[in-house]
């Protein structure tokens, strides 16, 4: 099978259906323009093919024609609420955007899924292609496990990948990934400070709940970097904080969250209980009352090493060399991908993909209104995707 000539001429098609999706972003679990262009994509390929019944994910089973191995594909589709400024001819205009890239995503695992279609009789196994919506917060996969993904060859998966595409900090076209943890775990510390509202100028009759969260805040930095190693990181950013009405008012309350990034389940399990803990110690000592909710999100991310090893051997054997860069750390953001790996041994790769041209280092980063993916890198990717699994299929004469 020479499945990178094969993607190649599929070049043009994998173009048009990118720049469709990218036009029609749809954020959350409910994707119904997503899910029936996936689907008409997907018609007339020799596939078993199943909707969600509580999200609009798409799931098709590819039947080797001799038994063997089941290998999972996976690709997310949905979008995030970012009003695009890309200024694209494609451009979204609807206040959602394919600032991730899943738009690419999609079109690649369809390119692969008619890839390997074509060589349906040459495979000895099953490929299980799994569309899935809900990626940006919505923990999608894990729908997607609970409605019996990993059941749907008729056994589990021996094995799993996902690409996922970057905008910046990758060269284009290059592939990288590593063994072990991949990507961060992801988890929301909410925090409400309670305290008694009064006039500005008389603080001292009140019990200021703004001056206790901004406490908590820089708390939490100190406490984070006293209490793990420097090689077991946990990473915490306040995004949002919001009290008051005006200048001259102390409100009765402050409401402050974060994100909370770590790469190990220990880390996870020390800060969900020790940022509660810090909250709790500065509302005693302000006199407020705070509520603290740590919620988790995502789990680490977590490579098994030989098939991330097999990922890179087939990266290099396929395209070349020079197309592939081991990760040296783990990347900060966090994936629900990191749901099935949990239960199938498999990868998770990246791949470079800034506007032609750019400089990797400078382009806008994925989740930016700038954010632009090259076109270019579809083809490759849909190759790559069918050389994991065709690799773990082929029958040999």
């Amino acid at each position: 099978m020479n499945l990178r000539d094969d993607a190649r001429a599929l070049s043009a098609d994998l173009v048009h259906l990118r720049r469709t999706l990218h036009r029609t972003p749809e954020v959350g679990l409910d994707l119904p323009r997503t899910q029936e262009t996936v689907l008409a994509q997907l018609a007339g390929l020799p596939l078993e093919v199943s909707t969600g019944a509580g999200l609009s994910s798409v799931t098709a089973v590819l039947r080797g024609a001799a038994p063997g191995p089941v290998v999972l594909l996976r690709g997310d589709m949905d979008a995030l609420p970012v009003a695009e400024r890309t200024g694209l001819d494609f451009a979204a205009d609807n206040g959602r955007m394919h600032a991730c890239g899943h738009d690419l995503h999609t079109t690649m695992l369809t390119g692969a899924a008619k890839l390997l279609s074509a060589h349906r009789d040459r495979l000895a196994g099953d490929v299980v292609f799994m569309f899935q919506p809900g990626e940006e917060g919505f923990d999608g996969a894990r729908h997607m496990l609970a409605e019996g993904l990993l059941d749907a060859a008729g056994r589990r998966p021996d094995a799993a990948y996902a690409v996922h595409v970057m905008s910046a900090g990758l060269p284009g076209g290059v592939f990288g990934t590593r063994g072990g943890p991949a990507l961060a775990a992801s988890n929301v510390l909410r925090v409400t400070v309670r305290g008694a509202g009064g006039h500005g100028s008389m603080p001292h009759r009140a019990k200021d709940p703004v001056q206790a969260g901004c406490a908590m805040v820089t708390a939490l930095q100190t406490w984070i970097t006293r209490t793990f190693d420097v090689f077991d990181p946990v990473i915490l950013t306040v995004g949002t904080f919001h009290a008051g009405t005006q200048q001259n008012v102390i409100p009765d309350t402050a409401v402050f969250e974060a994100t909370v990034r770590s790469f190990s389940a220990e880390a996870q399990a020390r800060v969900k209980d020790g940022t509660v803990e810090v909250c709790r110690g500065i509302a005693a000592a302000y006199g407020v009352a705070v509520d603290a909710d740590f919620a988790e999100l995502y789990p680490v991310t977590v490579n098994d090493h030989a098939e991330a090893e097999f990922a890179a051997h087939t990266v290099r054997e396929a395209l070349g060399e020079e197309r592939f860069a081991p990760l040296p750390q783990p990347l900060h953001g966090s994936e629900d991908f990191s749901r099935v790996l949990a239960e199938v041994p498999g990868a998770m790769l990246t791949l470079g993909a800034p506007p032609a041209g750019a400089d990797p280092e400078r382009s806008a980063n994925n989740h930016s209104p700038l954010a632009e993916f090259d076109d270019a890198v579809l083809a490759d990717g849909a190759a790559v995707y069918a050389e994991l699994a065709a690799r773990r299929l082929t029958r040999t004469a």
